[in-house]
């Protein structure tokens, strides 16, 4: 049993190392990640505030994992322009832009406040 819990770990690691190495928007969202948890830092958001920051960077991560695999799984299905698979990839796309948008109005409110207050 444990075994069997070793393997799907080990299987989860791989996907994750694949997208990094291969997904330019995956390694995107990990230099904005980490620019905002400095940034948390540096404007000494509160815990709550930092709660919902990696709580945000989370659920991004897992949007933009599913997003990928499901464009290559699309793409595993049939590689020519086909107009079903081309809504399966703008949809799930879609749905990584509409959360990005809402992360960075959250965001924006938790830090912009803090940076004009430290500028002025």
């Amino acid at each position: 049993m444990l075994k069997r819990h070793t393997i799907s770990f080990k299987h989860a690691l791989n996907g994750l190392l694949w997208s990094l190495k291969t997904q330019p928007n995956y390694r995107i969202h990990i230099f904005l990640s980490i620019l905002s948890i400095v940034g948390g830092f540096v404007y000494k958001i509160s815990y709550y505030e930092f709660l919902f920051i990696i709580f945000l960077i989370t659920v991004g991560l897992v949007i933009e994992t599913i997003n990928t695999g499901l464009e290559e799984t699309t793409d595993a299905i049939d590689t020519k322009i086909r107009e079903d698979i081309k809504i399966a990839k703008d949809v799930a796309a879609a749905a990584m832009l509409i959360y990005a948008l809402g992360a960075l109005t959250i965001a924006s409110i938790i830090f912009i406040p803090k940076i004009f207050i430290n500028f002025y």
